[in-house]
């Protein structure tokens, strides 16, 4: 109940705060190529229920039927504003809709693809028990997952290789010890992340 709170409440005013920078972001979307604002990918949640997740659109339209689901920083496919929204993380912040329709949390594991998911093991399948949010240990071990993914010739092997493997420990650390006191101190330093842009944890977190 207080997680639940505490995520209507900070979404609540997040959105209020925000909505004048959302109009500028979304001017400036619609003034690049006249697409979308939002990109609604389909995500999977709490208990393997599916949502549509709200994210500020960085791709050209109809993206993911020319790539697949990880995206590098050199992506072709990633708009001028979107090559911005990304660097800051500002594509992320429409996820405060998700929060407070109860689809996602504050902090909870990053909501994955159905193609990932399908990979479970049965232990990985613990991830789903939670609700998935916008910030995690795995969030700020690799704060920027774009760039570990630039200039590989097979973005997704590298995904498979180099980040989903501990990206899925640390998600599975989350879920077997959070706690309200966890989720504060992760988004404080996930708000030192943004700012500093430097990594406060490692793969041993």
């Amino acid at each position: 109940m207080l997680k639940r709170a505490f995520d209507i409440i900070v979404s609540s005013i997040g959105l209020i705060f925000l909505t004048p920078l959302f109009l500028v972001i979304a001017y400036l979307i619609k003034k690049e190529d006249s697409g979308p604002i939002f990109y609604r990918g389909i995500r999977v949640g709490k208990y393997g229920k599916p949502f549509r997740i709200y994210k500020f659109r960085t791709m050209i339209v109809d993206a993911e039927k020319i790539g697949g689901p990880s995206t590098a920083d050199d992506d072709p496919r990633i708009t001028k504003i979107g090559r911005f929204l990304r660097k800051y993380k500002i594509d992320e912040l429409p996820q405060l809709i998700n929060v407070l329709k109860g689809e996602m949390s504050i902090v909870g594991p990053r909501p994955e693809v159905p193609f990932y998911v399908n990979m479970f093991t049965e232990e990985e399948k613990k991830i789903l028990t939670v609700k998935p949010g916008i910030t995690d240990w795995a969030s700020l071990w690799n704060p920027d997952e774009g760039a570990i993914l630039a200039g590989s010739p097979d973005p997704e092997k590298t995904y498979m290789e180099k980040i989903r493997p501990t990206k899925i420990k640390l998600q599975l650390k989350y879920v077997n010890e959070h706690s309200f006191l966890t989720d504060l101190k992760i988004i404080f330093l996930t708000v030192l992340t943004v700012i500093t842009k430097k990594k406060y944890i490692n793969e041993e977190k």
